[in-house]
């Protein structure tokens, strides 16, 4: 089988050292190719060219966190699914590592690369649903909203205009949860090193600071049920747990699974002390978030956002810019996957 790896260099968590064991780990059961990645987006590109016609790749490996693994499902089915798109194998480099772990693979990065090699052997795969965004941009001058924060890169400045759809592999989020991965991506780009407490501090100052919680814009569509408003967070899952602080898993739609469809957990307006009990529910062991502000769905096939002002939007941690709206749908069966 010939194998291309896409190596992150700046993976939080993994060495030049570690990434050449796995290189000769790999090249003793595949052949394999590897390239390291030199910029934004360039994963995937990358694998959008191993999924090309007449390019003999049978299997795309990404070692790094899970931004690495959203480009490279993003280039692979750039296309579309189908059955000549090529597996995906991953190997967890970054800080949180979702999408593998909810694999079940192993969080050591040698360990995981064998689980794999002794998955290719065994022709052992599994498809799994993924989930589809579009964002409805809206630029800030057209709001009115001296706060209202910048479009996403490269997004066009109109008011009811769509971006491409984009692959996501465990979650979306609009709002709240968006806003604390900006904060978090700002500190790490002044040199702070991605963590579960600098999430925590984050995610405190969001709430107690942001204005959104106490005049909640958001409004969610789901298909068959009235309009639910006033929500300050939405988050769409595809796995569970959503995340994770360190070790410890946080699990907001339990139910959600790669067989079924999407899970929503939305909040709306709360205090201070209301919200913390809820984030408690979340990591608890048997996690079960429910009462006054907290709606939940199970195994949808689509829904719709909007918002009445500007709200960052992510999609499997990397935030994106802002947007009055989101379209997500689940894709089932969309990816094959060794494991």
């Amino acid at each position: 089988m010939r194998a291309l790896l896409v190596a992150n260099p700046a993976a939080t968590t993994t060495t030049r050292g570690v990434r050449n064991v796995l290189v000769r780990a790999l090249s003793s059961e595949l052949k394999v190719d590897v390239v390291e990645t030199e910029h934004r987006g360039h994963a995937r590109e990358l694998a959008a060219e191993a999924a090309g016609d007449g390019v003999d790749v049978d299997v795309v490996v990404t070692l790094g966190g899970d931004g690495t693994v959203n480009e490279a499902v993003n280039g692979l089915l750039s296309g579309g699914p189908g059955p000549d798109v090529p597996m995906l194998a991953v190997v967890p480099g970054g800080s949180t590592n979702v999408f593998a772990r909810a694999l079940g693979l192993s969080r050591d990065p040698v360990e995981a690369t064998s689980e794999i090699l002794d998955a290719l052997r065994a022709a052992r795969s599994r498809l799994v649903s993924l989930g589809t965004a579009s964002a409805r941009t809206h630029a800030p001058e057209d709001t009115g909203d001296p706060a209202a924060g910048p479009v996403a890169s490269g997004a066009a400045r109109t008011t009811d205009d769509w971006t491409e759809r984009r692959w996501f592999v465990f979650a979306a989020g609009m709002g709240f949860d968006a806003d604390v991965i900006a904060r978090v991506e700002a500190l790490r780009a002044k040199g702070r090193r991605s963590s579960g407490s600098l999430y925590v501090r984050s995610g405190v100052n969001a709430f107690v600071l942001g204005a959104d919680r106490r005049r909640p814009p958001m409004t969610l569509e789901v298909p068959g049920e009235p309009p639910v408003d006033g929500l300050f967070l939405a988050l769409l899952s595809n796995v569970s747990p959503w995340t994770y602080l360190g070790a410890r898993p946080v699990n907001p739609s339990p139910e959600a699974s790669f067989d079924t469809g999407l899970d929503v957990f939305a909040m709306g307006r709360m205090g201070v002390a209301r919200m913390l009990h809820h984030v408690r529910q979340t990591m608890a062991a048997r996690p079960d978030a429910r009462g006054r502000g907290v709606h939940r769905w199970h195994d949808l096939p689509e829904a719709t956002l909007t918002s009445v002002r500007p709200q960052g939007w992510q999609l499997d941690g990397d935030h994106l810019g802002t947007a009055t709206g989101l379209r997500v749908r689940s894709i089932p069966e969309a990816l094959r996957v060794v494991v």
